[in-house]
C-alpha cells in the first residue's frame, strides 16, 4: 500500500491506484467510496505503517483511485461546498415546516451530485415519510438519504477541539465507544462536575475510559484520603494524593504539612490526633458539586448516543 485517504471520523482508508500513476502527500483526487464520487486528500504511507496496515484485522476497505482534481475540479468542489451549506439550510426549513423532533448536524453531497446525504439526531425514532416527500421534490434528480446518528457520533463528524485543548478523540483516533459512568470519574479522583467531566457531545468523557487503567495503576500502594500513616517525620493523616506524581500530602502530628512519594509512607492501625480540612480536596467526593441524580444518569444515558451509521 503506497497510498491512502482520511475519511469521515478521520478514518485511514487505502487507495487503489495504478502503478504508472504517482501521486504526491496532500494532493487532492478523486475516488470511488460506497457514497460515489468524493474529493479527498492523498495521504503517502510509509513502509513501517504499510506492513502494520496489512497485518491489521477488520481494515476498512480500499477507494478505487478516478483522477487526480484539476483546476476546474477545485473549483466545482468549491460550488459543491457552497451547494452543501444552501441544502442544509432548506431541509432545516422542511424539519421545522413539519415539526420535528430531530437536530440537522450536517449535510454532505458527493462530487458527482447523485446523492445527498442528511445527518441529524433524535432522541426518538422520527416518522420523516412527509419531510422526504418535500426533499425530493425540493432535490431533484439527486438520491436522498437521511441517516440518524448518535450524538457522540455527531460530535466526531464535526470536528474541534475538547476541554483538554487537543482534537477530540473521536475525531482522531477512537473508532469505538465503550460505556462510560461516574465511577470511573470518582476513581480519576475528578470533581463530579457536568463542565469537568463531560464532552461537547454532553456525554461523559471518552477519556475517563482508555485512561482509567493508568490510574488504577498508578493508585496502588498509595493511602486514601483520610487514613492514618507514618513518614520519616513522624505519624500524620493524608489529605491530599496526587495519583499521577504518585505522592501523597500529609498533615503531621505538629501541625505541618508535607509531601511524600508513596514509598516514604506507611499505613499504620492508629488514631492519629489530627484534624484534616477535605472541603476543597477533590479527592473528598463528599464536596463535590450538588448535581441530581436525574442530571448525572443523562451524562451516563449512552443509549444510541453511537450509532455507528457514519
Amino acid at each position: 500500500m503506497k497510498y491512502a485517504v482520511y475519511y469521515l471520523k478521520n478514518s485511514f482508508n487505502p487507495l487503489n491506484v495504478p502503478d504508472h500513476i504517482k501521486l504526491e502527500h496532500g494532493q487532492m483526487i478523486l475516488a470511488r467510496t460506497e457514497k460515489g464520487e468524493e474529493a479527498l486528500k492523498v495521504v503517502l504511507v510509509n513502509e513501517e505503517i504499510s506492513k502494520i496496515w496489512e497485518n491489521a484485522k477488520n481494515k476498512p476497505q480500499p477507494f478505487d483511485f478516478i483522477r487526480v482534481m484539476s483546476q476546474r475540479d477545485l473549483q466545482t468542489l468549491e460550488d459543491i461546498k457552497k451547494e452543501e451549506v444552501e441544502s442544509f439550510f432548506k431541509c432545516k426549513a422542511l424539519v421545522e415546516k413539519h415539526k420535528l423532533a430531530m437536530n440537522l448536524t450536517q449535510c454532505r453531497l458527493t462530487f458527482d451530485k447523485r446523492k445527498i446525504t442528511f445527518y441529524y439526531t433524535a432522541p426518538e425514532r422520527v416518522d420523516f415519510r412527509e419531510l422526504l416527500k418535500d426533499l425530493t421534490q425540493t432535490f431533484k434528480r439527486v438520491r436522498i438519504d437521511l441517516r440518524h446518528i448518535g450524538v457522540r457520533d455527531e460530535t466526531s463528524i464535526m470536528e474541534g477541539a475538547g476541554p483538554c485543548g487537543q482534537p477530540f478523540c473521536c475525531n482522531t483516533f477512537k473508532r469505538k465507544f465503550e460505556p462510560i459512568n461516574v465511577k470511573l470519574a470518582r476513581d480519576q479522583g475528578m470533581p463530579i462536575s457536568p463542565t469537568k467531566i463531560s464532552g461537547t457531545c454532553g456525554r461523559l468523557l471518552c477519556c475517563l475510559t482508555y485512561e482509567y487503567s493508568n490510574y488504577i495503576n498508578a493508585a496502588k500502594g498509595m493511602p486514601p484520603v483520610g487514613s492514618s500513616v507514618m513518614t520519616p517525620d513522624g505519624l500524620g493523616r493524608v489529605f491530599y494524593i496526587n495519583i499521577m506524581k504518585g505522592t501523597v500530602s500529609v498533615k503531621l502530628e505538629d501541625g505541618k504539612s508535607h509531601e511524600y512519594t508513596k514509598s516514604d509512607v506507611d499505613m499504620v492501625d492508629a488514631d492519629v490526633n489530627v484534624e484534616i480540612d477535605l472541603s476543597n480536596n477533590i479527592n473528598n467526593y463528599a464536596q463535590d458539586e450538588k448535581v441530581d441524580a436525574k442530571q448525572l444518569k443523562q451524562l451516563e444515558d449512552d443509549r444510541n448516543s453511537s450509532t455507528g451509521n457514519v
